[in-house]
């Protein structure tokens, strides 16, 4: 696809009649089902990336093949990729942007965790949405204005804050879209209630993952307004289970 109008496409889709839904992947195989499901657009899981490569989430990936991955996800699709990065591998923002659009995806997530610091530290909100700012700028003066989903990390590095987490995320979720974030996502949100105070404390599209620590599913979150729904690593990991039930039954001489 043309990047700059599959961006502009995928950048649509947060403002649809339905909220985008976007069951994660994490191979060329798993894309293709996906895209022949009907689905607009495609998403990567970092931790089913990840585990495919033989890596461990949380950036342990090489940002090399990291990005062949999506490179090669990218190739045999025909509609919109949005890449899990995480907080970018230790690339610059304008890295990021030259990264992404060389390997042909047109979004992305990133976090506002610090990886570099061990991976349970957050980044200053300020000094991330700096960040964000600066990876708008690169990728607008490459022509190709990529779909920001700035990943809000309270909910999991909530230990020890003086600062109660609803009030934490609405808060970086407005510096972040300023900053010129499309979406914001506050991975974690404990229940319903939490869920509901985003969606109304944050003006601009909410991701959720359906059923993730006590998040509802499908339905009540489009019902909530939640605006993008994602799934994460949940397929990947039905898929390697279902693998290693059936390799069982395989050793233990049953069919399956």
């Amino acid at each position: 696809m043309d990047l700059k109008a599959a961006a502009e496409q995928l950048r649509s889709l947060h403002a649809g009649p339905e909220p985008l839904v976007l069951p994660n992947i994490w191979d060329a195989a798993s894309a293709r089902t996906v895209v022949i499901a009907g689905f607009p657009a495609v998403a990567t899981t970092s931790s089913g990336v990840s585990a495919c490569l033989g890596w461990a989430d949380g950036e342990h990936t090489p940002v090399d093949e990291m990005f062949a991955a999506i490179g090669r996800i990218s190739r045999c699709i025909d509609v919109p990729l949005t890449a899990d990065i995480e907080s970018g591998y230790g690339l610059s923002p304008g890295e990021i942007v030259e990264r992404m659009l060389a390997a042909g995806a047109v979004g992305c997530n990133l976090e506002d965790t610090d990886h570099a610091a061990g991976g349970q530290t957050l980044r200053d909100a300020t000094a991330q949405a700096e960040r964000l700012a600066s990876f708008r700028s690169a990728a607008r003066s490459a022509g190709v204005d990529l779909v920001l989903n700035a990943r809000v990390d309270v909910f999991l590095r909530a230990a020890g804050s003086d600062t109660p987490s609803i009030e934490e995320a609405i808060r970086r979720g407005r510096l972040y879209l300023e900053a010129g974030a499309d979406c914001v996502f506050p991975i974690g949100a404990p229940d319903e209630g939490a869920i509901g105070a985003l969606v109304a404390g944050i003006p601009g599209p909410i991701n959720v993952i359906a059923g993730f620590r006590g998040a509802p599913g499908l339905a009540r979150l489009t019902q909530i307004g939640v605006r993008r729904i994602s799934y994460a690593g949940r397929l990947q990991r039905a898929s390697m289970l279902d693998h290693q039930r059936r390799v069982e039954a395989i050793r233990l001489g049953q069919e399956f």
